[in-house]
């Protein structure tokens, strides 16, 4: 373990590093252009007027969360046999979280690396790891489809639906149904898939000095008894989900924080269908989905909840300081602490 400082930091080569530091700079370019367009002064005098009070609420709602999703993968990762204190896997799930929001794309894969910082911080296996986070990504499916739902149902019984709002529902209920189906379909074909990725591995892997077939081999297999230890502790599985649940709730309430510090007010429900929503654009090849995620949110506050672009966007802008920037922040403390301890 002497050496998990250098390792979480070996994925930072000065190729990765440009990529990052180009990623922020073309999304700060581009949230520049949007604030411009739509008016640097209406947005800074809306921004002028945000009650810092509601600010810091929507920062602790944002640590609770990443709290509840820590607690949700210790259970998990009990049930693959490792009892890792609750102090110590909340500083590196918010280490881990940072490497996932700087790094562009991050969001949209970001379980392996993840998986990476917890088998180089703790006592598990990479495979263990592995197989922990992404039953714990699994669960917290299940909240944020469900908030989705709720909110997407109160929307349809109060309001008329515009054609672009009805396309975004329509992604929702098409993921909240796919991923399901795509899991248990996945499940239960675990072998083969594992089979079909061993072959086009195959190729690679022998081109490789670090590993062997028979190597990977032997890794897979112990992933799927990983993922078969996982799925029968079915009690385990729904205290996880708990918290899950519990994660999502904090999650989400930094926008209505952000609604409040502007001066103005939104239904809960409202809340429940545009953080879903506007979560899909964090698959914009940016870090976190900055510039994408923002303009989403300044759509759907002004299509759904009756705001001005400006408002909106602000709305947006101290949302996403409760929430991505305060992650970013915590998380960059949390790694540069992994890093002091080992």
């Amino acid at each position: 373990m002497a050496d998990t400082g250098r390792d979480l930091f070996d994925f930072v080569d000065r190729r990765t590093a440009v990529k990052i530091v180009g990623g922020f700079a073309i999304a700060f370019v581009a949230l520049g252009l949007i604030a411009y367009g739509i008016g640097i002064e209406k947005i800074r005098a809306e921004l002028a007027r945000a009650d810092p009070a509601w600010l810091a609420l929507g920062c602790l709602s944002t640590a609770v969360g990443l709290v509840a999703w820590a607690k949700a993968w210790q259970i998990v990762l009990r049930v693959v046999g490792y009892r890792i204190p609750f102090r110590k896997l909340v500083v590196t799930y918010y280490a881990a979280t940072f490497a996932n929001y700087v790094t562009p794309l991050g969001q949209a894969g970001g379980e392996p690396f993840i998986a990476y910082v917890l088998s180089r911080d703790t006592e598990a296996s990479y495979e263990d790891s592995l197989a922990s986070v992404v039953t714990a990504d699994l669960l917290n499916l299940l909240p944020f489809f469900t908030f989705a739902a709720i909110g997407t149902v109160v929307l349809v019984v109060r309001t008329t639906l515009s054609e672009q709002v009805r396309g975004v529902a329509g992604i929702l209920v098409v993921f909240a149904v796919g991923v399901p189906v795509a899991a248990v379909v996945g499940w239960r074909s675990r072998r083969r898939v594992g089979s079909f990725a061993l072959r086009v591995a195959a190729p690679v892997v022998r081109r490789t000095r670090f590993l062997s077939v028979e190597g990977l081999r032997e890794r897979l297999r112990e992933l799927n008894t990983a993922f078969e230890r996982i799925a029968a502790d079915r009690t385990a599985l729904a205290h996880a989900l708990v918290y899950s649940f519990v994660g999502w709730l904090f999650f989400a309430l930094p926008l209505y924080a952000a609604v409040e510090a502007i001066g103005e007010s939104i239904s809960i429900f409202l809340v429940f269908f545009i953080v879903p929503a506007s979560t899909l654009a964090g698959l914009t090849p940016s870090p976190g989905g900055l510039a994408g995620v923002e303009a989403a949110l300044a759509g759907l506050l002004g299509t759904l909840g009756g705001f001005s672009f400006a408002t909106g966007l602000s709305i947006a802008i101290v949302y996403r300081l409760a929430s991505y920037v305060f992650a970013v922040l915590a998380g960059g403390v949390a790694a540069l602490y992994v890093v002091s301890r080992s």
